[in-house]
């Protein structure tokens, strides 16, 4: 289990690609960190995530799991998770300008989202 503010499993079969640090002799202000994304290989398909927010991440089991530490889950619209950003977690200077505040994920890539501790969705029983 992870512990961390917002936690998002994904579907089977799904895993974790992070992109590697490149080192520059120039200095590189507001580019922010590599990318991180999550990778489902039966749809070809590569989700991009807000690498600056995520706290801990897994993808053993066959399946990604991610904890988020200043964002928030909103809501769905549609069939897609909205979640936003509350907080910043480092600097600004090591932030880019260009980041997105809303995450907006597709339901049939989630398995479950918790925050603090609770799941949050799916909620049983109640359609959003």
């Amino acid at each position: 289990m992870i512990d961390a503010a917002l936690v998002i499993m994904f579907v089977s079969p799904s895993s974790l690609h992070r992109e590697q640090h490149r080192p520059s002799m120039l200095p590189i202000v507001g580019n922010g960190p590599p990318g991180t994304f999550v990778v489902f290989p039966d749809i070809a398909l590569r989700v991009s995530l807000p690498t600056d927010q995520i706290v801990s991440a897994h993808d053993g089991g066959g399946h990604a799991v991610v904890g988020f530490g200043g964002m928030r889950y909103v809501g769905v619209d549609n069939g897609i998770l909205i979640f936003t950003r509350v907080r910043e977690l480092l600097p600004e200077d090591q932030l880019s300008p260009a980041r997105s505040h809303t995450m907006r994920l597709e339901a049939r890539w989630i398995v479950n989202v918790s925050m603090d501790g609770r799941t949050v969705w799916p909620r049983l029983g109640i359609s959003d």
